[in-house]
């Protein structure tokens, strides 16, 4: 769903996905390759909300901010499932943990991973690379090399998911049974485990 208000539209740009029962509401701003899941509100009513190309917020996510605030989630920043971002801005290919809460004024630097479940406190100034956990979060040790490729071959399977869902995602009855020729899905799984090297 999306919503005009005060005169401010959402922006979409044509290669992303927004699934339909997420929620954009005004000065929204979505880049190339998105993907916002289902259930996730994006608010712009009392600021800019600008998400750079290649970014997801999944499902049950909440981006907004206090009045007069704007914010901005770099190119292929990642935002994990349930987690809030409450006027912070994410740096480049950052990753946000599961039901993480990054809260006002804070930054998180490029290429750093906070934990699922992390509470990040306003005003906090994560520097790039940093390994983040706990409430209140704290940085514990740098982001390696072999961290940040397994962050960014996660993200870019998300990066693929738009145009994977505009091919094949149509509502349908569910069956009451399982068909006996039905596919399996091992082919992505081996092409996951073979990115970690496992």
């Amino acid at each position: 769903m999306f919503y005009e208000f005060q005169g401010f539209k959402p922006v979409v740009k044509e290669s992303a996905f927004v699934h339909q029962s997420a929620v954009i509401i005004g000065n929204v701003l979505i880049g190339e390759k998105v993907y916002i899941g289902p259930g996730a509100v994006i608010r712009g009513d009392w600021g800019q909300i600008i998400i750079e190309d290649g970014c997801n917020v999944q499902e049950n996510c909440v981006v907004h901010m206090f009045p007069g605030v704007s914010i901005r989630l770099e190119e292929g920043a990642h935002v994990g499932h349930g987690a809030i971002i409450h006027g912070a801005n994410l740096g480049r290919n950052v990753l946000i943990g599961m039901n993480a809460v990054i809260m006002d004024r804070s930054t998180v630097g490029a290429g750093s991973i906070v934990g699922a479940l992390s509470f990040v406190k306003a005003d906090t100034q994560i520097p790039e690379r940093s390994l983040v956990v706990g409430n209140p979060a704290r940085i514990i040790k740098e982001v390696s090399d072999t961290m940040l490729n397994w962050k960014s071959k996660g993200t870019e399977l998300y990066q693929e998911l738009p145009g994977e869902l505009y091919a094949s995602l149509k509502e349908c009855e569910p069956l009451a049974e399982e068909e006996a020729n039905r596919p399996k899905q091992e082919k992505l799984f081996q092409t996951w485990n073979e990115q970690q090297g496992g």
